[in-house]
């Protein structure tokens, strides 16, 4: 994610917006997109302030050994079943798996190595 701009920046171009009035001259002279300019002047009539907007933490939709003792006494559900159990979509089981490091394919070695095993005794 990009980093936001310093509150420094944002209160120097408004600074400058106060004695000119060009937002375009402004763009030019910051280096700062004149959409942004705007956002920044809507922001100072709303909030009173334009410091950057912090993200709320960001909480696991899931409880991690919640979902390991699901998948240790249901080892053969779907994602789609798991998923409908802990009420989450498909994406969010899948990277929770992916967290944990819990693969869902099943191991296709041992198959493949029994098949010619097989194959070469005939």
């Amino acid at each position: 994610m990009p980093k936001s701009y310093s509150l420094d920046l944002r209160e120097r171009v408004l600074q400058y917006l106060e004695k000119n009035k060009n937002r375009e001259a402004a763009s030019r002279v910051f280096g700062v997109g004149i959409a942004t300019i705007y956002r920044w002047l809507s922001r100072k009539k709303e909030k009173g302030n334009v410091e950057p907007l912090r993200r709320p933490y960001a909480y696991k939709k899931i409880d991690d050994q919640k979902l390991i003792d699901y998948i240790e006494n249901n080892p053969d559900h779907f994602l789609s079943e798991i998923a409908k159990h802990f009420n989450l979509t498909l994406q969010a089981v899948f990277y929770a798996l992916k967290r944990l490091q819990i693969t869902r394919k099943k191991s296709s070695r041992s198959i493949r190595k029994g098949t010619k095993k097989k194959e070469r005794s005939l």
